[in-house]
């Protein structure tokens, strides 16, 4: 693993999230926050779950050790969850950055919520992350469709790529 490599994994995190919010944004509150039969009890739950477990993850990787999830209803609307991963996003980039090539492979020692420690390159929990956030928003497109709402463009890696070329 190189950090180039991670840190392109990130831009494209952080790129599909953008597309993501952009269409949730067009929600109507009441399908925002509707309840469904999937993973989480909403369109907006599942979202804020997806950043949630972004902000844990940072929050681990700068030594903390929370127990729980953060509430996903202080998030109204999609621009109050942009908001906040835009903070996070500067915070995790910079994380990355000061890393650099050598730390990337660091192991770092973390507790699971449940209090359980674990240890694990930062590599994995990074390449961990994106995946997580792809599985979700895969979620979030199939919520929307049930809506009969406009989903996401494509999240698609390739299309990533496509709009970097």
């Amino acid at each position: 693993m190189n950090l180039a490599y991670l840190q392109t994994l990130l831009d494209y995190h952080y790129w599909a999230r953008d597309v993501l919010l952009d269409a949730v944004t067009e929600l109507p509150h009441e399908q925002f926050i509707k309840p469904a039969e999937s993973s989480f009890r909403s369109v907006r739950d599942t979202v804020a779950h997806i950043y949630a477990a972004d902000w844990i993850w940072y929050t681990r990787w700068i030594g903390q050790a929370p127990t729980s999830l953060i509430a996903y209803d202080q998030f109204p609307d999609a621009t109050s969850i942009r908001k906040a991963w835009k903070d996070l996003e500067s915070n995790v980039r910079q994380l990355v950055d000061n890393l650099g090539e050598d730390g990337i492979n660091r192991a770092f020692d973390y507790r699971l919520l449940s209090g359980a420690p674990d240890t694990a390159p930062f590599w994995q929990m990074l390449v961990h992350v994106v995946n997580h956030g792809s599985y979700h928003r895969g979620q979030v497109t199939t919520l929307m469709r049930q809506l009969g709402a406009h989903p996401p463009k494509p999240t698609d890696m390739i299309a990533f790529f496509r709009t970097r070329r």
